[in-house]
């Protein structure tokens, strides 16, 4: 019986731990700093506004940051009728990826390395914007970064996916087309329309 609790404590612990949502692969365990003007997400699943959220945040990890990096934002409860929600079915919808991101200095007092780009793509910002539900249902847009291979060049089936494919997005289809390796750090907030 002790045995079971100290396994159900580490599974828990992992679960708890996670820079994701529940149920969304890949876990991803390293916490992606994302800050809304002057407001941070410190925790994941923290609530925010269209109004705050409407402008691209600013990303940072912790530690030095000695690569470059794409980011990527989605969101998990879009809805496949966007004239009336509650009529179609749960989707990914994805909103956002940048590529080129890189460590703009050292960390700062508290260890983070903020990342900044002057890539606009190849998917350009685009601010969460869930419509108006009834009930009100928040929407957990998930932001996730990785490791950007040098001289990566997107491959044509990756490249589809992101223009063609952006209403029901699978991350990890893209992670094998793009050839990337799992994300390496993440951070969700919700938004309700």
């Amino acid at each position: 019986m002790k045995a079971v609790n100290i396994v159900s404590a580490l599974i828990f612990a992992g679960v708890s731990s996670a820079q994701t949502p529940a149920g969304f692969t890949p876990i991803v365990a390293e916490k992606l700093e994302v800050t809304f003007g002057t407001k941070n997400i410190a925790t994941g699943g923290q609530a925010m506004t269209k109004a705050e959220t409407s402008r691209q945040p600013t990303i940072g990890i912790s530690g030095p940051a000695n690569q470059t990096y794409v980011w990527m934002l989605i969101d998990l409860d879009a809805s496949t009728n966007f004239a009336n929600p509650r009529a179609g079915q749960p989707a990914t919808y994805l909103h956002t990826v940048l590529r080129d991101f890189k460590a703009t200095g050292a960390a700062s007092g508290d260890g983070v390395t903020t990342l900044t780009t002057t890539a606009n793509g190849p998917v350009a910002w685009f601010a969460p914007q869930p419509p108006a539900e009834n009930p009100p249902h928040p929407h957990r847009y998930t932001n996730l970064l990785w490791e950007q291979p040098v001289n990566w060049q997107i491959p044509s089936a990756a490249n589809t996916m992101l223009q063609n494919q952006r209403l029901g997005f699978n991350v990890t289809n893209f992670i094998t087309a793009a050839g990337l390796s799992n994300p390496i750090a993440a951070n969700y907030f919700n938004v309700t329309g």
